[in-house]
């Protein structure tokens, strides 16, 4: 869910947390510093009073891009199919 958020614009940590409201404060910060740790994800501070941070895939990160667009129509798919078991 991060990286579909991050395929759009640089978002700050408030902007995730709004966007994925079933994540904790907790895991999500935990799962930005593996993907900063990783290389996929950039993370930005800018000195300014309140300081601000802000997360943007990097370029390696933006490799991802086509993996996570056939994994959503995969999923779209997937839903499709299941509804459609559902109602028949």
């Amino acid at each position: 869910m991060i990286l579909w958020h991050l395929i759009e614009s640089k978002k700050r940590f408030n902007d995730l947390e709004k966007l994925i409201p079933d994540v904790s404060q907790k895991m999500l910060s935990q799962h930005l510093r593996d993907l900063e740790w990783e290389g996929i994800v950039d993370r930005t501070v800018y000195s300014a009073i309140p300081p601000k941070v802000e997360y943007s895939l990097s370029e390696y990160g933006r490799t991802l891009i086509p993996v996570a667009e056939v994994m959503c129509a995969w999923g779209e798919n997937h839903n499709k199919r299941k509804y459609e078991e559902s109602v028949s």
